[in-house]
């Protein structure tokens, strides 16, 4: 039975909802097949678009171009079938295969510009604004470094925005990327200052401009501008889209600041980007940030080992003169296809001027004394209102240097010296605004409820700082003070099931920071004090004085063996990390938390595929799937699928993964 076109818009509308990736792709593919075979044919032209997009954000722009086209020909023959929105969505097309297809130089020229002749042609006739063309010719001339390049920017800048415009966010930041490029350094910045002010937000923005602002900063030496850019740039990468440019820029900032372990443990957190990437240009733009990263850290540090999956290359030497090798053969892919040598000899040029080094600190925390003694036990009883406050990481604590600092600093804000109850109040107003400076606050707040006694309150207040500090990227000092913080609480009393929370944020902490068997170690001496053999399956009501308390206790005790069993994946020991993963799902689950055991089945699922067992993995993923549709947690379940789907295929069980992927598109 034919659907209405309500039904079919309906179910593309929820395929929309999906993230971008393969089960996305597969469902838009079958809706669109379903709809070609038995209509309605009103809802053609939005199943073509649909699938156009999920192949540009999926990462799988080349296989858009087709649909694309069939999109162009069915708006030939059959216009009275496109709506309003299906009219704008195919102009709006356009600008995505002209811009995406420039970035892979398989793609030859002459398509690129039949396209773009096209686009205009068809704008022309359509009545539509012109400024959609006009940037295509700029970055197309861009591409290719043409003498034109500069006339097409102006010309672009010049033609009046209109309904086919970039976005508010992305065209400021896509002028300035030129601006910055072209030496026009005071100009780039000033527009993008003006821009941020008004917070700006799209799918790439504001972390695009973020990271080319920050290394502008680094240009004109304003080191506190340039720190605080960075830290604002890193907030705004982890947003479901892959972002290999903005990524490299961060790296290359590190290195040109003087931060080298940072700038290490980022290339080793986004080492996936060095072989893989959304288009040869992103990843080319990847490898030449990197490139110079790896330029500054060789002449000290070029033995420095490296952990790579993918990258033969062992030290940082070895790593450098590989990342020089594979920029610069895709260079050469695009100028043969571009008829020019403009990429190698962008290329070139960069890693052979000198950059701007500038010295930046990142710290938010004052300088660690962890040496401090922690006393034994809490001189007072411990606080309920400390034991509820909520925790993650902790940061260092410069306890004797602090209680000095605090009047000064909080004069203007109208809190005493020894208020430590005012001062975390303060903290908790700027956590939003001046997260670096909520930071500070609570670090000095721990410093006076240690030196009043309170132990307890001491511990949670340098744990909110160390979250807040982790989150501003002071990883050393967050790592640091850890330990402190949950020694001042094991000595304040707090039981184990309220310190857990803080073991488990410092244990991620560490795994981030490329140390998971220091983590590993917290979390197995926390279980420890809980009463628990990590390895087994009994419930420990330690330190549990009601059914409340016990339950709080069991549940602490399961999120602590799930950290285990990540921990173990970040240690490469798959096997006794699917395992662990299985058997805290399992607990979950009896325990009627079916998010938790739908996590902990992911988790198994993917420590599986690593390992090659593709059957067990998609078993695991299968679990995983029905957890989050009985926890009614439709992005986490689109998420699996995408795994799941990806895993089918490489079996070669596509019909179930067409299968997974219509009963995820599906509510």
């Amino acid at each position: 039975m034919t659907r209405t076109v309500h039904e079919a818009n309906e179910a593309l509308f929820h395929v929309r909802e999906m993230p971008y990736g393969v089960a996305r792709s597969t469902a838009a593919e079958a809706e669109l097949a379903r709809i070609t075979a038995d209509g309605p044919v009103e809802a053609r032209a939005y199943a073509l678009f649909v699938l156009v997009e999920s192949y540009v954000w999926g990462n799988e722009v080349t296989k858009a171009y087709l649909p694309f086209t069939q999109l162009l020909r069915w708006w030939d023959e059959h216009p009275e079938h496109f709506d309003e929105q299906d009219t704008h969505s195919l102009f709006w097309s356009f600008k995505w295969m002209v811009g995406n297809l420039m970035d892979f130089p398989a793609v030859p020229a002459a398509q690129i510009e039949r396209t773009l002749d096209d686009m205009e042609r068809r704008y022309a006739v359509a009545g539509n604004g012109m400024n959609a063309v006009t940037m295509s010719r700029f970055q197309w001339a861009r591409a290719q470094e043409t003498q034109d390049t500069a006339t097409a920017y102006e010309a672009w800048v010049a033609t009046p925005r209109d309904d086919f415009s970039q976005c508010e966010a992305c065209e400021p930041g896509d002028r300035a990327a030129y601006l910055f490029d072209a030496g026009r350094l005071d100009e780039g910045i000033r527009l993008l200052e003006q821009v941020l002010a008004g917070s700006p937000e799209c799918a790439t923005e504001p972390g695009d401009m973020l990271s080319r602002l920050q290394l502008a900063y680094l240009e004109t030496g304003d080191a506190d501008k340039a720190a605080a850019t960075h830290r604002r740039g890193l907030r705004h990468l982890d947003n479901g889209v892959s972002m290999e440019g903005p990524q490299g820029r961060h790296i290359e900032f590190l290195a040109r600041t003087g931060n080298v372990e940072r700038a290490l443990t980022r290339i080793v957190e986004h080492q996936d980007n060095l072989v893989t990437a959304d288009s040869p240009r992103d990843r080319w733009a990847f490898l030449l940030s990197v490139g110079t990263a790896t330029s500054l850290l060789v002449a000290e540090h070029g033995e420095r080992p490296v952990a790579l999956r993918e990258v033969p290359a062992t030290t940082v030497a070895g790593l450098d003169a590989w990342v020089r090798a594979e920029a610069r053969e895709i260079a050469a892919a695009f100028d043969a296809r571009n008829g020019t040598d403009a990429t190698t000899r962008r290329t070139e040029e960069v890693w052979a001027s000198t950059p701007t080094l500038l010295p930046v600190s990142l710290s938010v925390l004052g300088a660690a004394e962890t040496d401090v003694p922690v006393p034994a036990t809490s001189p007072r009883p411990t606080a309920p209102a400390g034991i509820a406050r909520s925790a993650a990481t902790g940061g260092p604590a410069d306890i004797s240097a602090l209680v000095a600092d605090t009047a000064s600093a909080f004069e203007t804000a109208g809190a005493q010296a020894d208020d430590a109850a005012t001062l975390l109040g303060h903290a908790e107003t700027l956590s939003t605004d001046d997260p670096a400076g909520a930071a500070g606050a609570y670090q000095r707040a721990a410093a006076l409820f240690e030196a009043e006694g309170a132990l307890d309150q001491a511990g949670f207040a340098l744990a909110e700082a160390a979250q807040l500090a982790a989150a501003e990227q002071d990883v050393e000092g967050a790592l640091a003070a850890f330990p402190r913080a949950v020694a001042l609480l094991r000595a304040g009393g707090v039981p184990p099931e309220y310190r857990g929370p803080v073991v488990r944020a410092y244990a991620r902490l560490a795994a981030q920071a490329g140390t998971p068997a220091a983590g590993l170690a917290a979390v197995d001496k926390a279980l420890a004090e809980a009463g628990s053999d990590p390895g087994a399956g009994v419930v420990s009501a330690a330190g549990a004085h009601s059914a409340a308390g016990e339950e709080r206790a069991a549940s602490e005790r399961r999120e602590l063996l799930d950290t285990r069993a990540r921990l173990l994946a970040a240690l490469g020991e798959h096997g006794r990390a699917s395992s662990a993963a299985e058997a805290v799902a399992e607990e979950y689950a009896r325990a009627g938390d079916l998010g938790g055991a739908a996590h902990a089945f992911w988790l198994a699922g993917t420590t599986r595929a690593d390992a090659g067992d593709l059957d067990g993995s998609a078993l695991a993923l299968e679990s995983a799937l029905d957890g989050f549709r009985l926890a009614h947690d439709q992005a986490s379940r689109a998420l699996v699928g995408n795994e799941l789907v990806g895993v089918l295929r490489r079996l070669g069980r596509d019909d179930e993964a067409g299968q997974v992927a219509e009963a995820v598109s599906r509510r």
